[in-house]
């Protein structure tokens, strides 16, 4: 066994391991230092990063204010279906259906055009 520079014995079984190189000693740690850059930028600015929860909270808002808007417009429809139920219409609902959708007026009525 000789010893040469690049080689040394590192065990008693004349296993010979190579020396680190200053160049090996310095790449490794950083591949390392860019891989936790990467990840820690791809969880700032990621899709679904800290920067993005803004977007996310914005967005949120409006469509809160979406399903509210929504949420009302069902329950006056709610409302509409109750007032003309089958079985129990309310007839000054029905009225003001048939005078608005169909345009029929009674013979003792008069109408005043709105602008």
């Amino acid at each position: 066994m000789h010893d040469s520079p690049e080689y040394v014995c590192c065990n008693s079984m004349g296993i010979k391991k190579k020396k680190p190189t200053a160049l090996r000693s310095v790449i490794v740690p950083f591949v390392a230092l860019l891989a936790l850059l990467g990840i820690a930028s791809y969880a700032l600015l990621g899709p679904t990063g800290i920067i993005a929860w803004t977007d996310y909270r914005a967005a949120l808002n409006d469509r809160s204010k979406e399903l509210a808007a929504l949420e009302k417009e069902r329950d006056a429809l709610r409302n509409r279906q109750r007032l003309l139920d089958q079985d129990n219409v309310d007839p000054d609902y029905a009225g003001e259906l048939m005078r608005k959708e169909l345009n029929v007026v009674a013979p003792d009525e008069i109408v005043v055009p709105m602008k």
